[in-house]
This record gives structure tokens, sequence and C-alpha cells, in this order.
């Protein structure tokens, strides 16, 4: 799409937009010409990102910091193996041979493939590069709105310090640059109704082979087709006789066609059922933390909650000029982010280009009341950001250029190098997962019912499979009511814990330290403890004829016995092993 300035903000709802755009937009510089073989703001976007990642920044091991990671991976080489879908649970004991969706199945063939040609450090330069594309993307996306190059810079610094909370090697990173696509979409046929708008369709079909957010394209199809028909009527449809609004007929015939287009996986309308009775579990809000309401404790939700203040008095100028589409799909995904912290990344990606694009009005506004300094950063920023002389924009031509390239070159030899050092080598960090307790203890957990985590669980398939199977683990929306409140009582030492552990017939017990069971099975003649690293405990069932003394046993078997059960044991089924 090529670059529209500042003034041609418009829409086929007529003043709304117009209206919105009256001030002046980029520039072009005179003699300002810049070589094409030279880096755009976006290539060096993408760069910076991808930079900062895996050589300053969090690291690649922040990326696998969710155990799920190692499931959809084995998914994905399943598939690779097999081409086929897994038709029953191949993970747990608990839910074996019960009929399990993998809904997220192409995103878990990516990860499948990226394992498969370079292990845990292909997974996390794969969700870097996306992470870095996403950023990119939103900044193309505002400049290509008219936005002002360090208005647009800032807001993507914005963005990105929120959403770091979700940056993990898991499928929900597609949904967020699907979603800033769709916006794009839907803007670009605001202003000028083509047949791309039409792409949408497609891009559902394959967003809900990808990851459940795909219901994000129908709301954001849906709330803007109200908003843009909104404008039509307040600015004269009703008194020409268009009734319905032109938009309202557009855009509800797209709504339906992507609604159909969802249909296009291997469940048909059966996953959207299975979604919606599991969105609709107590379970998930209560007890699953990204389902939960934001904590504006946090620093990263501070900045969410000035976004948030900021969204509000722009949805107010935006309101006053009669423009609404933007306004209700702002309202709508700030709602969905109060309900629910996993939404406030959507709602970052949705609010910040429209509040870019309302400060950089204001800056005009400011500009036409002679303001010189707002001058000058305006000029500059449409020398390196916005028209140049030479006819070229950081939203127009080619998505990358040669430096994406060579970031990607270098953060590959970076994640190579990094290999040997435990501590930033790409795997999923020993503060998180009993990757020291795993090491150690393969031959004990393999085969056997073992009580743990959820979290642990699923790094235990991960590493284990199939000789492991987990009682549960983070495929929240799978498990059985019973199986998961038996999981929180156990978790709490609730009053019937040892029934519980005779009914699933548990064999071995891997705690963390600060589970209020481990406590309670150090007190136990039927339990003993015999391995204690700091993080992680294990405790296994005593057979009747190898009853344990009364009263707490030290762990016969330790950190330090690493090396001596690695002689005695297997190593278990790593599928990053060559």
């Amino acid at each position: 799409m090529s670059m529209e300035p500042a003034s041609a903000l418009r829409a086929t709802s007529g003043a709304a937009t117009a209206n919105a755009a009256t001030a002046e937009g980029p520039r072009v510089r005179p003699g300002v010409a810049t070589p094409r073989w030279l880096p755009s703001i976006s290539d060096w976007t993408f760069a910076a990102v991808l930079g900062w990642l895996f050589a300053a920044g969090v690291g690649a091991q922040s990326l696998l910091a969710d155990g799920d990671t190692g499931w959809h991976i084995l998914v994905g080489e399943s598939l690779l193996d097999t081409g086929r879908l897994p038709q029953t649970d191949p993970f747990s004991f608990t839910m074996a041979g019960v009929e399990w969706y993998a809904w997220e199945w192409l995103a878990d063939l990516a990860l499948g493939i990226a394992h498969r040609l370079n292990g845990l450090e292909g997974v996390a330069l794969m969700t870097g590069a996306l992470i870095a594309a996403i950023a990119t993307l939103l900044l193309r996306f505002q400049l290509w709105l008219g936005v002002n190059l360090f208005v647009a810079i800032g807001a993507t610094m914005l963005t990105s310090g929120v959403t770091t909370i979700h940056w993990l090697a898991r499928p929900h990173m597609v949904t967020w640059a699907f979603l800033l696509v769709t916006l794009w979409l839907l803007e670009a046929d605001r202003r000028s109704p083509t047949r791309k708008v039409w792409l949408l369709v497609p891009l559902a079909a394959v967003w809900v082979n990808v990851h459940g957010g795909f219901m994000a394209l129908p709301i954001s199809v849906a709330v803007f087709a109200v908003g843009v028909s909104l404008e039509q009527y307040w600015f004269g449809g009703a008194e020409k006789g268009r009734l319905p609004p032109p938009a309202l007929l557009r855009y509800g015939g797209l709504l339906a066609a992507c609604v159909a287009a969802t249909l296009a996986n291997p469940w048909t309308y059966h996953l959207h059922l299975h979604i919606v009775q599991y969105l609709q579990s107590d379970f998930i809000l209560k007890y699953i933390q990204e389902f939960q309401s934001p904590n504006f404790q946090k620093e990263s939700m501070r900045f969410f909650e000035i976004a948030l203040l900021l969204s509000a008095m722009a949805c107010g100028r935006a309101l006053f000029r009669g423009e609404f589409a933007w306004p209700l799909l702002v309202g709508a995904w700030a709602h969905a982010s109060l309900t629910s912290v996993r939404h406030v990344p959507l709602f970052m990606l949705v609010a910040v280009p429209f509040l870019a694009r309302e400060l950089t009005l204001w800056m005009h506004e400011g500009i036409r009341r002679g303001n010189t300094w707002l001058v000058t950063l305006d000029e500059i920023a449409a020398d390196y950001g916005g028209t140049r002389s030479d006819g070229r924009s950081s939203a127009q031509g080619l998505a990358l250029g040669w430096l994406p390239l060579v970031a990607l070159v270098v953060a590959f030899f970076v994640l190579q190098h990094r290999s040997a050092d435990p501590a930033v080598r790409a795997e999923f960090p020993g503060e998180r997962f009993p990757a020291e307790a795993c090491d150690a203890l393969q031959s004990r957990l393999v085969g056997r019912r073992v009580l743990t985590t959820d979290q642990w669980g699923d790094y235990l398939i991960y590493r284990l499979y199939p000789r492991y199977k987990a009682f549960i683990d983070g495929r929240s929306d799978f498990y059985r009511p019973q199986i998961r409140d038996d999981y929180l009582a156990l978790m709490g030492g609730q009053w019937n814990w040892e029934e519980l552990l005779a009914r699933y017939d548990f064999q071995a017990a891997l705690l963390p330290v600060d589970w209020s069971l481990a406590s309670l099975l150090k007190k136990q003649n039927d339990w003993r403890l015999i391995y204690d690293d700091g993080s992680a405990l294990l405790f296994e069932r005593v057979g009747a004829s190898t009853q344990a003394a009364e009263g707490p046993q030290e762990p016969v078997f330790t950190a330090q016995d690493v090396a001596l059960e690695q002689a005695e044991g297997p190593q278990g089924n790593r599928l990053s092993a060559p």
C-alpha cells in the first residue's frame, strides 16, 4: 500500500475523517535525496528489535518462559512425521484416548519445522523475527496513516514495552500480526473501497487454524461496520434516503464471508462451540493468570494505564468530529483488556495507531498556529520518515531491505555462539522449570504416574515424551473440570489430598518447594523424599515391603548425583538432539 499524507485522511463516510485531516501532511523537502540502497526506518526498526531481543535485551530464554511451547513443538513434529493431526490426547494418562482438538495446528507445524531445523534456537529465532516484524508493521501502519515519524517511533516503543508481558514462543503472536493486517485493510477500504478488503476472507481461513484469537477478525469487522455506518448516517445518509448506509451492507457481507471462512478447519463449527464453552469456564477466570484482569501495580501495566487514559481523550476528540469507527474499536478492545490481561497487547495494537494519529493532528494544529518548534520537528520527520524528494517512503516499496536479512543472520550466529552458556542459551529457563531435576531423574520419571505442576508437566512432556505422560499440563481447555479441581486440591494440600493421591495411583511427585503438599508428604511414612535441589523436590511412594522410617526423611538423591544418575539410566527423548 502506498503512503497517504495526513491531509488525505478521509473515509467513505465523508466529512468524519476529512475533518480529522485538515492539517498539512508530510512535506517534500527539496534536495534531500536518499539512495535507495540505504536502510529505511522500517529496516532499522526490524533490526533494532531483533538486536535488543538476542544481543542486549531479554534474551532467548524469555521467549521460552511458557511450558506450552513444548507440546506445541511436539504436535508440529508429529505432523511432519505422520502428516496427520492427533485425534486423541497423546500427552496425558488422565485423558488418554479422549478426543482432542489440536486447533492451533498450523502454528504448531511452523514451530515443529523451526525446531527440527535448529532446535530451540530455531524456535527462538522464528519468534524473535515475528516480534520484530510486528513492531515494523505497526510503525509502517502509523506512517501510512500520516503519523509524524517521531510520534510513530515513540508509540511503537510504548507498545513494545507493554506487550513484552506476552512475548512468548506461542501461536498468539501470529494473532497480533493478523490483527494489524486486519486494521490496515479495513482503514484502507474505508478511505477508498477496493477488492483488497476481501483478502480478509482467506486471512480468516488461515487464522482459524493458527490461533483461537481468530475471533478478533469478525469482532473488529463488526465494530468497524457499525462505526462507519454511523458516520455515513451522521453526515447525511438519512437525508439522502440511503438507509441502511452502504457501509453496513458492504461490511455486513464481508463479516458473513469471514465468519463462514472460519469454518475451514478440521472440526468445522465444533471448534467454535468448544472455544465458547472454554471461555465461559469459571476455572480459567479464577486460576489462569492471563485470563484475569490486569494488575496495575506492575510497571508494564502503568504504561497500559497511560495508554488507556490518552486513548479516552483521543476518542473524545474523534467523536466530537463525528468519527465513530476508531473510537468504537478502541472502546471495544479497552473493555476486553480490562477483563483479561491477555487482551492488553491487542488493545495496544488497536489504540496506539489511533492515538498517534490524533497526536499528529494536534501537532498540525500547532503548526497552523505558527509554532516554529513543531514546524521544524515536522520537517525533520518528513525528511526521514515521510515523503522524500525521491518519492520513496517508509511505508512504500518492499516490506524489507537488506538490513533485516543481515540482522537475522547475525541473530542466528549469536544464538549458536551462546548455545554453550546455560545462562543465556535458548532453552526453557531453569528458574521456572525443573531442568536440573529432569537431567538427574529421567529414569525415575519415565513410565510412572508423576504428580507435578501443569507448567512442569509441559516441560516434562517436551523432554521425555513419549515415555512420560502427564497428570495435567497447560492445555487448560482440554482437561475435565474434575481433574482440574483435583489438581487444585492437591496443589493446596486440601483435606482430601491422600484420597486423591490414591485415586490417581501416583508413584512419584515432583513438586516445587513452596507447595503445601510437599510439607505434608515429608511427614508421611508411605512417601519418601529422594531429591532436593532447592527448587524441586521428588517424592516416591514407598512399597509395603520398604516402609520408610517415621518422621521426615533426608533426600538420598541430590543434584550432586546427576553424573551418577545419567550413567545409570537413559537420557530421555529430547527432540532437539540430533
